[in-house]
């Protein structure tokens, strides 16, 4: 039986990188539920691929590096909780979403995924700041600030009673 043995020059070293070379490390927080933790790394890439470019798209300058670390800090941050709801996400949903089913499964189907956790904006910003929410809370606030939302709340819930009453 062979045994590796690593020496010093085959561990990669990272020390005095600056931060933007340093690899990446995103596992997955201890109180995620251990059948999503294979899926999380890939879950982040993928997100911080698709973000990254978009907002570039929108004058952002940020790399898919800086957009996993700081997608990753916004999950670890959130304790598996809606940022802006503080209910529970349903993490066992991420990896799991299919654009062809959700356009044959319409609202059935939206709603199936209410609590699955997306990767939110913290502001209006193209910048690699993010909050982690419901895709029910996202979709809901969309470009919306955090000012811009909790109006928008208020609103409906100083109005509320006037569309309870008529139900």
């Amino acid at each position: 039986m062979a045994v590796a043995v690593w020496h010093h020059s085959a561990v990669p070293q990272t020390q005095g990188l600056s931060p933007d070379l340093e690899p990446m490390s995103t596992p997955a927080p201890e109180w995620m539920p251990a059948q999503c933790r294979l899926t999380y790394p890939g879950w982040v890439q993928r997100k911080a691929v698709t973000l990254c470019k978009r907002d570039q798209k929108r004058g952002g300058t940020g790399n898919v590096q800086q957009y996993r670390l700081a997608i990753h800090e916004a999950v670890v941050a959130s304790e598996g909780r809606d940022h802006w709801s503080g209910e529970s996400l349903d993490w066992e949903l991420i990896g799991t979403y299919d654009n062809k089913e959700a356009a044959a499964g319409k609202g059935a189907h939206k709603k199936q995924y209410a609590m699955l956790p997306t990767i939110d904006h913290r502001t209006n910003q193209p910048e690699a700041d993010f909050v982690i929410c419901a895709w029910r809370t996202n979709d809901a606030k969309h470009d919306m600030t955090p000012e811009e939302l909790l109006t928008f709340c208020r609103a409906v819930i100083a109005h509320s009673p006037n569309w309870l009453m008529s139900n």
